[in-house]
């Protein structure tokens, strides 16, 4: 099966999918007790008209299947509704995106790009000293909590002043130059980025570790090696590219991992990204944003994997399609 023709089959399947989550998602929020007019209601400045009125605008006055059938219509006219703040779902969604997509992308590929040569050189080294120190190391980073350790990083900024401890950019951001808005977005990255690094990288040294010994004790690597074959080309051309393989599946999951993780990270340094949002929104019960929230987690997800599988494919063109 072609590339273009398994896309199309996946979006396909998706599509059910996707329905299924969001009458699970939809049900559940309305199952909690938060009542999403609760801090209107409090406010005795305002009227019972103006609560009607709101309850009205929100569809909270129709049966709870005529509300999901009354969003799901309106989303898939590409319209995710209204906020509680009276925004619209989509231009918040839209303000969010992208910095969370910046603060994610940039913690996979430093991921990547430290646990891979890190894990070989583990490999390849094992049971040695440096071997013993890389996992003690990695076993504290999976240990440590992401919400634990940003906050002591929160304090180690504050009390140091080296890094911002709060946003994207400083105040004079405007004022700056394109060279030096870049240096001050990277900096206002170095601790969010530090934290939801940290606990994938050590797993991922780990899972590249482990699966690199696994193949170095297989037969093709010593007959590789009874045929007097060159050692780097035995591990970097056929062990390591062997060893990958498993790893590139786990994409699929860094997605919806960081999104969820990010939650929390950008809630501790006021980072204005998509999982701060989530957050504020399920804690206010903003149905609509809730919502677009959760079925964009999901569409992630699906993303991540359909991208793995094909990645998977590039990397081993034995791999079939199906």
């Amino acid at each position: 099966m072609s590339i273009p023709v398994y896309i199309l089959k996946r979006i396909l399947q998706a599509i059910p999918l996707l329905i299924i989550v969001s009458i699970m998602s939809f049900v559940i929020i309305k199952l909690s007790p938060v009542d999403p007019l609760a801090e209107l209601k409090l406010n005795p400045a305002i009227s019972p008209q103006t609560l009607e009125a709101e309850k009205e605008r929100l569809g909270l006055n129709l049966p709870v299947y005529m509300q999901y059938f009354k969003w799901l219509t309106s989303a898939l006219q590409g319209d995710l509704g209204i906020s509680t703040s009276g925004e619209k779902v989509i231009t918040r969604l839209m303000e969010r995106i992208p910095n969370t997509l910046l603060l994610t992308s940039s913690s996979i590929l430093l991921t990547w790009l430290i646990a891979l040569p890190i894990g070989i050189f583990a490999a390849l080294r094992w049971r040695s000293a440096i071997d013993r120190i890389l996992t003690v190391l990695s076993s504290i980073g999976m240990a440590i909590p992401s919400f634990f350790f940003a906050l002591l990083l929160l304090i180690f900024a504050v009390k140091s002043g080296w890094f911002p401890i709060g946003g994207l950019t400083s105040v004079n951001f405007d004022k700056m130059n394109i060279f030096q808005k870049i240096l001050d977005v990277a900096h206002h990255l170095v601790l969010p980025v530090l934290v939801l690094s940290t606990a994938s990288l050590a797993g991922l040294q780990r899972q590249v570790r482990g699966n690199l010994l696994d193949v170095l004790e297989a037969d093709y690597v010593k007959m590789a090696r009874a045929k007097g074959l060159p050692e780097n080309k035995i591990i970097y051309k056929h062990a390591v590219r062997n060893a990958i393989n498993p790893m590139v599946t786990m994409l699929g999951f860094e997605f919806a991992a960081l999104l969820s993780g990010a939650a929390l990270t950008e809630f501790v340094f006021q980072y204005p990204g998509l999982g701060r949002l989530i957050l504020e929104a399920v804690m206010k019960l903003d149905i609509n944003l809730v919502m677009a929230s959760l079925m964009m987690g999901a569409i992630m997800l699906i993303l991540g994997n359909l991208l793995a599988d094909i990645l998977l494919k590039l990397v081993d063109p034995r791999i079939s399609l199906n």
